[in-house]
Protein backbone atom coordinates (compact mmCIF):
# COMPACT_ATOMS: atom_id res chain seq x y z
CA UNK A 1 0.00 0.00 0.00
CA UNK A 2 1.62 3.58 -0.97
CA UNK A 3 1.37 6.22 1.57
CA UNK A 4 2.92 9.81 1.88
CA UNK A 5 6.57 7.97 1.84
CA UNK A 6 6.26 5.05 0.45
CA UNK A 7 5.34 3.88 -3.41
CA UNK A 8 3.67 0.54 -3.64
CA UNK A 9 5.73 -2.46 -3.01
CA UNK A 10 8.11 -0.55 -0.48
CA UNK A 11 6.91 -2.76 2.88
CA UNK A 12 7.18 0.01 5.61
CA UNK A 13 5.38 0.26 8.50
CA UNK A 14 4.39 4.38 9.86
CA UNK A 15 4.85 4.87 13.44
CA UNK A 16 4.13 8.33 15.53
CA UNK A 17 5.64 9.82 18.36
CA UNK A 18 2.71 9.96 20.01
CA UNK A 19 -0.50 8.33 20.80
CA UNK A 20 -2.19 11.71 19.67
CA UNK A 21 -0.58 12.47 16.94
CA UNK A 22 -1.06 8.55 15.65
CA UNK A 23 -4.72 9.13 16.57
CA UNK A 24 -4.83 12.08 14.15
CA UNK A 25 -3.16 10.44 11.69
CA UNK A 26 -5.29 7.33 11.48
CA UNK A 27 -8.81 9.65 10.94
CA UNK A 28 -7.68 11.41 8.31
CA UNK A 29 -6.23 8.10 6.89
CA UNK A 30 -9.75 6.35 7.37
CA UNK A 31 -11.94 9.37 5.67
CA UNK A 32 -14.27 9.95 8.33
CA UNK A 33 -14.80 6.41 9.35
CA UNK A 34 -14.36 6.40 13.11
CA UNK A 35 -12.66 4.12 15.60
CA UNK A 36 -14.82 0.76 16.05
CA UNK A 37 -14.34 -1.38 19.91
CA UNK A 38 -11.58 -3.69 17.92
CA UNK A 39 -8.98 -0.78 17.54
CA UNK A 40 -5.85 -1.09 19.01
CA UNK A 41 -3.03 0.95 20.16
CA UNK A 42 0.21 -0.70 19.34
CA UNK A 43 3.49 0.37 21.29
CA UNK A 44 7.08 -0.44 19.86
CA UNK A 45 10.30 0.27 20.81
CA UNK A 46 13.22 1.39 18.57
CA UNK A 47 16.74 0.66 19.95
CA UNK A 48 18.27 4.43 21.07
CA UNK A 49 21.35 3.80 18.32
CA UNK A 50 19.45 2.71 15.48
CA UNK A 51 20.22 4.07 12.60
CA UNK A 52 17.57 6.96 11.66
CA UNK A 53 17.69 9.69 8.64
CA UNK A 54 15.71 12.63 8.97
CA UNK A 55 13.63 15.23 6.46
CA UNK A 56 12.44 18.36 8.06
CA UNK A 57 9.99 20.65 6.66
CA UNK A 58 13.13 23.04 5.58
CA UNK A 59 13.90 19.83 3.13
CA UNK A 60 10.60 20.59 1.70
CA UNK A 61 8.84 22.74 -0.91
CA UNK A 62 5.68 24.62 0.33
CA UNK A 63 2.60 21.94 -0.54
CA UNK A 64 4.54 19.11 0.40
CA UNK A 65 1.65 17.89 2.70
CA UNK A 66 -1.31 18.25 -0.14
CA UNK A 67 -3.07 15.05 0.74
CA UNK A 68 -3.72 14.74 -3.14
CA UNK A 69 -0.19 14.99 -3.82
CA UNK A 70 2.76 12.69 -2.91
CA UNK A 71 4.98 13.62 -5.77
CA UNK A 72 7.19 15.51 -3.12
CA UNK A 73 7.97 12.84 -0.21
CA UNK A 74 6.92 9.50 -2.01
CA UNK A 75 10.70 10.14 -4.05
CA UNK A 76 12.34 10.73 -1.14
CA UNK A 77 11.21 7.91 1.33
CA UNK A 78 11.34 5.46 -2.22
CA UNK A 79 15.14 6.76 -1.86
CA UNK A 80 15.76 6.19 1.75
CA UNK A 81 14.16 3.06 1.35
CA UNK A 82 16.50 2.41 -1.48
CA UNK A 83 20.01 2.50 0.06
CA UNK A 84 18.89 0.38 2.56
CA UNK A 85 20.84 2.44 4.94
CA UNK A 86 18.97 3.58 7.88
CA UNK A 87 15.89 1.53 9.63
CA UNK A 88 13.99 4.71 10.47
CA UNK A 89 13.08 7.69 8.35
CA UNK A 90 11.71 10.60 10.59
CA UNK A 91 9.53 12.55 8.71
CA UNK A 92 7.32 15.79 9.37
CA UNK A 93 3.48 15.11 10.26
CA UNK A 94 1.84 16.19 7.28
CA UNK A 95 -1.64 16.34 9.55
CA UNK A 96 0.10 18.30 12.62
CA UNK A 97 2.20 20.39 12.28
CA UNK A 98 6.04 20.53 14.60
CA UNK A 99 5.15 16.76 15.03
CA UNK A 100 6.87 14.01 13.58
CA UNK A 101 5.94 9.97 12.30
CA UNK A 102 8.69 7.71 11.67
CA UNK A 103 8.62 5.07 9.02
CA UNK A 104 10.28 2.08 9.45
CA UNK A 105 11.79 -0.35 6.76
CA UNK A 106 10.80 -3.76 7.82
CA UNK A 107 13.75 -5.58 4.83
CA UNK A 108 16.30 -3.67 7.07
CA UNK A 109 18.56 -6.13 8.65
CA UNK A 110 17.98 -4.43 11.80
CA UNK A 111 13.98 -5.07 11.78
CA UNK A 112 14.28 -7.52 14.40
CA UNK A 113 15.58 -5.14 16.50
CA UNK A 114 12.67 -3.14 16.71
CA UNK A 115 10.02 -4.60 19.13
CA UNK A 116 6.36 -5.10 19.87
CA UNK A 117 5.98 -3.79 24.01
CA UNK A 118 2.61 -3.60 24.19
CA UNK A 119 -1.13 -3.83 22.55
CA UNK A 120 -3.87 -2.06 24.25
CA UNK A 121 -7.60 -1.07 23.06
CA UNK A 122 -8.34 2.37 21.90
CA UNK A 123 -10.90 3.87 24.65
CA UNK A 124 -11.16 7.13 23.73
CA UNK A 125 -13.43 9.44 25.96
CA UNK A 126 -17.22 9.43 24.41
CA UNK A 127 -17.05 12.98 23.83
CA UNK A 128 -14.22 12.72 21.00
CA UNK A 129 -17.23 10.43 19.65
CA UNK A 130 -19.77 13.43 19.82
CA UNK A 131 -17.45 15.73 18.34
CA UNK A 132 -16.78 13.31 15.73
CA UNK A 133 -20.61 12.57 14.67
CA UNK A 134 -20.66 15.96 15.03
CA UNK A 135 -18.53 16.48 11.98
CA UNK A 136 -19.45 13.67 9.90
CA UNK A 137 -17.47 10.82 11.18
CA UNK A 138 -19.50 7.47 10.76
CA UNK A 139 -19.54 4.55 13.75
CA UNK A 140 -16.20 2.74 12.77
CA UNK A 141 -16.16 -0.43 10.94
Amino acid sequence: MRGRWNSPGNKVIYASETVTLALLENMVRRQGVGFNSDFKIMFIEIPDDAVTESITESDLEAGWHDPNDYSQCQPLGDRWFGTGKALVLKVPSAVMPLSANFVINTLHPDYSSVTLVDVTDLVPDPRIDDILKKYGFKAGS
